[in-house]
């Protein structure tokens, strides 16, 4: 068993409900009623899209690095 680790993106949409990205893994996502719902759903969608790339044959990226930016509008 292999451990990864991936950086997760939390939001709140116009509706007030928890959205989930995981952006290494495109198109693993999800959404909760709260942050800790989607925090948690994640983790089962990450595992789950691990699980089909590696049955697949597929490669599994690795981050490098992340940061945080600021841009002035």
């Amino acid at each position: 068993m292999t451990n990864y680790e991936f950086t997760v993106v939390i939001e709140k949409d116009e509706d007030g409900r928890f959205l989930a990205i995981c952006p290494a893994l495109q198109g693993c996502y999800t959404e909760g009623k709260t942050a800790k719902e989607a925090q948690e759903l994640i983790k089962d969608a990450i595992r789950l899209h691990l699980e089909d790339r590696i049955a697949s044959g597929e490669p599994i990226y690795r981050e490098v690095d992340t940061t945080t930016i600021q841009i002035a509008v």
